[in-house]
């Protein structure tokens, strides 16, 4: 007998259309009372939820609901002076994932003077290690999606020149695993998170020409599931979020067309909130930022016209992209 295989069921009562203001008004407010107990409990997290935050709200057309000077202060206040990374929270210890979320959302800002940038170059330049892969902070994790930090962070900052790309590259392509997918390390599974993280990588570095996007595109729409969601690998249930790590990676690929965009869009629709707003991980689950800004940008990518036009390599505005003349690199087909 053959394994189940692993899904979930649309129902009649679930979303069929955007709700855009409930949305809106979720992120808002999400996270303004700070005597909850869930907004302490995400101290290690801030920094990327107000990038989730600020973004999801900035391709809805409503950034200017948060507010700039407050966010660029606490952004400064994350900064540590000795290394130049930055924290997810005021008192915590700077890391990889927060310094890049610090940055996407000053340049989404275009404020991004208002930190220490070399303080940054120099801290991000500071943990590659000698075979080009990047540890997340000085206690040493490595792994490929802070290689994707690096250069993404870099990269926005104009700033490539502090890093060997060869050598990152060469880790890189040393994590691809036999079925054109990549994981953490080398030899590890394979898996649609990292899978955005290294093809991001190797689009900002020009490389994609390693990739055999024939062989990674099957495994991408492999994910797709009957409800029409996608999973992040085999025999686990969908997930919103990976609509975005499987649709931007087709799309940097140039192979968006190879699943089916309709059933895809229901799944994204169906998981969103009726009474508060926001987009869970799956139908009737409790919504969030995350899940929110990657439902939205998914919707971005199979082109509904009520989003603004999201980069498929930064999961950053378009027009954001274009004010800093970066063209991360696409292949055709």
């Amino acid at each position: 007998m053959g394994t189940p295989l692993k899904d979930v069921k649309l129902k009649d009562e679930h979303p069929r259309e955007l709700m855009l203001k409930k949305n809106g008004d979720f992120i808002a407010n999400y996270g303004t009372a700070e005597d909850n107990y869930l907004y302490g409990m995400t101290d290690y997290l801030r920094m990327s939820g107000i990038y989730w935050s600020l973004t999801a709200l900035d391709i809805m057309g409503q950034g200017d609901r948060l507010n700039q000077s407050d966010i660029t202060e606490f952004i400064k206040q994350c900064q540590d002076s000795e290394s130049g990374g930055i924290s997810a929270s005021v008192n915590h210890d700077p890391h990889m994932l927060y310094t890049l979320s610090a940055v996407q959302i000053l340049c989404m800002y275009n404020d991004v003077k208002a930190i220490d940038v070399e303080g940054v170059v120099k801290y991000v330049s500071s943990l590659q290690q000698d075979d080009g892969s990047f540890t997340g902070d000085k206690w040493g994790e490595v792994d490929t999606r802070f290689s994707f930090c690096a250069v993404a962070c870099l990269s926005l900052l104009n700033r490539m020149d502090a890093i060997n790309i060869d050598k990152a590259v060469e880790f890189v392509e040393s994590c691809m695993n036999f079925d054109g997918g990549f994981g953490s390390r080398p030899l590890s599974e394979s898996h649609a998170g990292l899978v955005y993280c290294c093809i991001g990588f190797l689009s900002i570095t020009g490389r994609l020409d390693i990739i055999d996007g024939d062989k990674l595109g099957w495994w991408l729409c492999e994910r797709q599931l009957p409800s029409g969601g996608l999973n992040g690998r085999p025999e686990k249930l969908p997930d919103v979020c990976y609509s975005w790590w499987v649709l931007s990676s087709l799309a940097i690929l140039g192979r968006l067309h190879w699943i089916n965009a309709n059933a895809l869009e229901n799944f994204i629709l169906a998981c969103q909130d009726v009474d508060t707003g926001g987009f869970s991980d799956r139908p009737g689950d409790m919504p969030d930022p995350y899940h929110t800004l990657f439902g939205l940008a998914a919707l971005s990518l199979l082109g509904h016209n009520t989003i603004k036009p999201v980069n498929p390599t930064y999961c950053m505005p378009q027009d954001v992209i274009e004010r800093l003349t970066l063209t991360p690199h696409k292949l055709q087909i």
